[in-house]
């Protein structure tokens, strides 16, 4: 039949369904109810999530005593304790810090959904006793695109990724999680916002299959004794190359990803200033990320005007502004016009790379007046001072 080699292949093998999920755990139980449908047997299952998703598996699914996971078991007859499954399977994706992350928002969330797919991949097709299902159909897209990267450098030719399908008008229902063996009643709403009711009969649950081509053959050995450390391998797979910012005091401007952006001479002095204070700080900490030992609140910059005002000679090199000059420029700042100058170089930033960009690269504040510190939040690895 259709499903033969599957069920052969399940008899001789250890299944195990590994997933990413996001805020709709019923991506899980929608997927696991389609592959028992095609007569897959699944011994464990393994999720990479963000700490909100770890939570909604846990409160949605993995109850005990409402649990919709444990709810669909026991209406189809199947043992819990056939399948591995539990809060010590959801792989929370962390951070450098090995903080939890919340969210996928900047490039460095992404390094880490990568990491986490990669080495839990790596790990669990080690044993060639183990036939891997990739499931593709939960969280962000980019999660769904690490995990096929890592699908197609450690996946075996007996592996399998799916993606699940759910009839339009049931999907991501919060009270939908699989097709019950007696049909119930769920409210829906239709495209104008109208309430009606549906019978769960009409749903449709099924699978479809993502051809993929796998490297794996093609690694070096070294690659398959152990993982690559997951920044150099990221290297290797990720086309475009990380660009730093580059702070351009000759050139008179930032640019940032191909992108130039001119500033004037006294809000790049400052800018400037805090550029270098972030890369040569000095700092112990392996990364930036949650970090700010580095920023300084006004007093500490004001104690560093003599580097500011060199900066901004720099810059000038005589052809100075008498503004700039004054004892309310950049070369006298007061608390007044610092704010000033970090708010224009924030419309600066906005204007010439975009919202999501400016959030990296802005001058930030941490902390309520008056003790609010200052500085640059991006990581002083990808900061470069042209002089």
């Amino acid at each position: 039949g259709r499903f033969s080699f599957r069920r052969d292949m399940a008899e001789k093998k250890k299944t195990v369904l590994l997933a990413v999920l996001g805020l709709s755990p019923q991506v899980l139980t929608e997927t696991l109810y389609a592959l028992h449908q095609e007569g897959e047997r699944i011994d464990a299952i393994h999720v990479i999530t963000t700490r909100p998703g770890k939570e909604a598996v846990n409160a949605v699914l993995l109850s005990p005593a409402d649990g919709r996971y444990f709810s669909y078991l026991r209406e189809y007859g199947l043992d819990p304790g056939s399948i591995a499954f539990s809060h010590h399977h959801l792989h929370c994706v962390r951070n450098d810090l090995g903080r939890e992350i919340e969210d996928i928002l900047y490039e460095e969330d992404n390094e880490d959904v990568m990491r986490a797919c990669l080495e839990l991949t790596f790990a669990l097709t080690q044993d060639n006793d183990t036939r891997l299902i990739f499931s593709i159909a939960g969280g962000r897209k980019t999660m769904t695109a690490c995990l096929m990267v890592a699908a197609s450098m450690y996946a075996r030719p007996h592996d399998r990724i799916c993606h699940v399908l759910v009839t339009p008008e049931f999907e991501n229902h919060p009270d939908f999680f699989y097709i019950p063996k007696i049909s119930a009643p769920i409210s829906l709403k239709d495209k104008h916002g109208r309430p009606y009711v549906r019978e769960t009969r009409y749903a449709e649950i099924r699978l479809v299959d993502i051809p993929f081509l796998t490297v794996r053959r093609l690694l070096a050995p070294a690659l398959l004794n152990e993982p690559l450390d997951p920044k150099e391998l990221m290297r290797l797979l990720i086309h475009r190359k990380t660009e730093d910012l580059v702070v351009d005091l000759p050139g008179g401007g930032l640019t940032w990803r191909g992108v130039n952006v001119p500033i004037s001479p006294a809000r790049l002095a400052l800018y400037a200033f805090f550029a270098l204070r972030k890369r040569d700080e000095g700092c112990a900490a392996p990364t930036c990320r949650g970090c700010d030992d580095c920023y300084l609140d006004f007093q500490g910059v004001s104690d560093n005007q003599d580097v500011i005002t060199d900066l901004y000679n720099r810059i000038t090199e005589g052809c100075r502004d008498l503004m700039a000059m004054s004892d309310t420029g950049i070369m006298g700042l007061t608390a007044e016009n610092f704010h000033a100058y970090k708010g224009k170089i924030r419309r600066d930033l906005l204007d010439g790379f975009g919202t999501v960009a400016a959030r990296r690269l802005v001058i930030e504040g941490k902390g309520r007046r008056p003790d609010t510190r200052y500085g640059l939040p991006l990581d002083r690895a990808k900061i470069r001072v042209v002089w």
